[in-house]
């Protein structure tokens, strides 16, 4: 059994990968927020930082490529195995309409000609092995089965799958089916909704030829996810609060505070779910306009706040 960490835009950066591999582990790869080349092929400063291998020592990091260009993907895929990274994950999941506007992300799969083009290309020139992480359609489930099709006539090195369409965003409930066809000598693997070990058992037990998983959401409210699933110690609240400070100390040793407040303020919305209601302590963390504001209310939370018997995500209202 593998589990995978998904990557999440504003949340898994190297500061995050790194603390959680340290206080956690329990995943063999962490898999990064994607990476949109530009036009004048070159790295900004901010994904050079990202990328460097440096920021990644001793974990497996897989950096993510959103992109319709298949020259820009090569450049990229061609940078990347010079520094030393040995796979690239291609992003046909991404939902988002910033994204999807441009026929990236999950928007690609709106144009399977083209995308057909494309994976020709890349494929043609391939120099690291490339995974893809996909959507089962755009507007329906219905176009999964061409899509499928399409995607088992590359060699990708691991077939990721959210079995949701863009259409659905992350609502609704997954299409488990759209994983049980033959998809050949393709390494398949699951992701999405896997928010406490009962979900994962659940999910192997229907899913049995499946033995990779990538876990996300329910990773950032439950940093102790993949251990647990594993067989080890539930989370609790005296580790949750040492990640906690971890993290919060290697953020403030690198960025400016407002930066600071808003990247735990997100972290925060998705770890608040391994309490019980606590109306006064939440309601304190979301109005906090400074770090020691903010961080009286983290500790009020969890001198006061009743931890969960089993912690784990709760979608967003």
């Amino acid at each position: 059994m593998k589990l995978w960490f998904a990557p999440m835009e504003g949340i898994t950066d190297s500061i995050y990968r790194r603390v959680h591999a340290e206080c956690f582990g329990g995943v063999e790869k962490y898999y990064m927020p994607f990476v949109s080349p530009s036009s004048h092929l070159c790295f900004t400063s901010r994904q050079t930082r990202e990328l460097d291998p440096a920021e990644n020592a001793g974990i497996d990091a897989i950096p993510q490529v959103l992109t319709r260009d298949a020259a820009q993907f090569m450049w990229m895929a061609e940078a990347l195995g010079e520094a030393g990274y040995h796979e690239i994950n291609l992003n046909l999941g991404c939902p988002f309409g910033t994204v999807t506007a441009k026929g990236k992300g999950s928007g690609f799969l709106r144009d399977p000609a083209a995308l057909r083009v494309f994976l020709d290309e890349i494929f043609s020139h391939a120099s690291i092995p490339i995974s893809v992480k996909t959507r089962i359609g755009f507007e329906s489930e219905r176009e999964w089965p061409p899509l499928k099709e399409l995607l088992c006539a590359y060699p990708f090195s691991a077939l990721i799958i959210h079995p949701r369409t863009r259409a659905q965003f992350y609502r609704g409930q997954p299409h488990e089916e759209a994983l049980q066809a033959d998809f050949g000598q393709q390494n398949v693997v699951w992701n999405g909704d896997l928010f406490t070990k009962a979900d994962y058992e659940a999910r192997k037990t229907d899913l049995p030829q499946l033995d990779t998983f990538m876990l996300g959401r329910g990773m950032i409210a439950n940093p102790a996810l993949a251990r647990e699933i594993r067989g080890g110690d539930r989370l609790c609240p005296k580790e949750l609060y040492r990640f906690h400070e971890r993290l919060l100390a290697a953020y403030m040793s690198r960025w400016p505070q407002n930066a600071v407040l808003g990247h735990m303020h997100e972290i925060m919305r998705y770890m608040l779910d391994c309490f019980e209601e606590s109306p006064h302590a939440r309601r304190l963390i979301r109005k906090a306009k400074t770090l020691d504001d903010y961080r009286n209310a983290v500790d009020l939370l969890f001198e006061q706040g009743r931890f969960r018997a089993s912690p784990g995500f709760r979608p967003f209202d």
